[in-house]
Parts: structure tokens; sequence; C-alpha cells
């Protein structure tokens, strides 16, 4: 759906393709040359080194943080290599922000499809690697933030995350609130001030690709 100029400028300043993603994308689709890409949200991840293409034929099909309506109807194709860059709704359910945003949480988790359900597009042998979100993770989804709890705190921030608008205005704010007043008190910092130090999350950031 096409976006407005405010729009697309903001996207482009919260929402970029995180460079380890990229590479771990490269590697999976192996000598695939031409890419379809299927995706739902505002990031490509298709390498810049190979050609995207729209319809048609192509050497292999990436799923791009699909979500239950992406991959609805959708069958592994005969040909091609199938790999899949996604986000485990349950362990989504298991990270901090589900705490102070429980609602918001929630809901994205209710978007996504299974890795079970997406393993069924790959093929009959699946390889699930968990793929860290780094510290300095360029691509504005919360766990994107997991060590800058502050950042949630900016609108714009949120209207790069499709997440927060699945729940109404009131429980947005109810949730910023509650999070600004946690980090506020301290008590963000004195239960999970040690992510600041981490260097990367082990969260729910997955690559799906087959196995030979």
């Amino acid at each position: 759906m096409p976006v407005d100029e405010d729009t697309a400028a903001l996207l482009r300043r919260h929402r970029r393709a995180e460079p380890t993603f990229v590479r771990a994308v490269a590697g999976s689709l192996a000598d695939a040359r031409t890419v379809r890409e299927e995706r739902p949200g505002p990031v490509s991840y298709v390498p810049a080194d190979r050609q995207v293409v729209s319809d048609g034929d192509a050497d292999a099909v990436l799923l791009t943080f699909p979500s239950v309506d992406t991959v609805a109807g959708l069958a592994r194709p005969e040909d091609g290599r199938v790999v899949v860059l996604a986000r485990d709704p349950d362990r989504l359910r298991t990270g901090w922000l589900a705490e102070y945003a429980s609602a918001v949480v929630a809901a994205e988790a209710d978007t996504l499809p299974t890795v079970d359900r997406l393993a069924t597009l790959v093929g009959p042998s699946v390889e699930v690697v968990r793929l860290p979100v780094p510290f300095t993770c360029v691509d504005g989804f919360g766990e994107g933030y997991y060590a800058r709890p502050e950042r949630l705190l900016d609108a714009d921030v949120r209207a790069a995350d499709p997440a927060w608008s699945l729940v109404d205005d009131l429980t947005a704010r109810r949730s910023v609130a509650a999070l600004r007043s946690a980090l506020a008190s301290g008590e963000w910092d004195s239960r999970y001030g040690a992510l600041r130090r981490r260097p990367a999350l082990d969260g729910s950031v997955v690559l799906l690709r087959p196995t030979p």
C-alpha cells in the first residue's frame, strides 16, 4: 500500500535492513541469483547482489517477517529454494516488553505464523537458526530496542512499528506510561539493566532454510 511522504521518511529513519540479518539471508539463499520476496512490512531483506523478481519463476523465494495473512494459502513451490526470515511468536511473548505492553505484544504475536507452519513452506528437511538481535539493530521492531528502552517512549519510533497500531490509542498510551514509570523509578534497570551491556539478544528472530 502506498504511503505518504512523511510516513516514508519516518520509515527510512527507523526501519532499515539489519546487516547481520542480511548476511544470514544471503548465506541461506546459496547460489540463487533471482529472488521473489513476500513481505508484509516496509523493509526488504533481499541482498543487494541478488536480482529481485516480482512475478514468474525465481531461483528462490524469501519470506520476510511474514504474517499469518502473508502465508495464508501459500504452498511450497515445486521448484526453487525457500528461505524464511521470521519471528517466533512464542519467544516474542516471553520478552521484557510483554510486561509493560502486554496487549501490544500479544496482538503482534497473534499476527505471526508459528515456526512449524513456516517449516511446511521450506521443505521436508528444515534447519531453524536463531539470529541474535544486535545491540545496534537498525530495523526498528520492538526487540531491536531491547537494550535501549527509552527509544520506545518516542512516538515516531512507535509509529514505525506496526505492532503499536494493533491496539487502541488508550491501550498504547497506558503501555507507554507503564514503561516510562518503570524507567523513571529505576525498576526497569533493576530488573533488566544487564541488557544494556549485552551485545546481542537471543530473542524471537529465526531463519528457516532447507537442509541438503
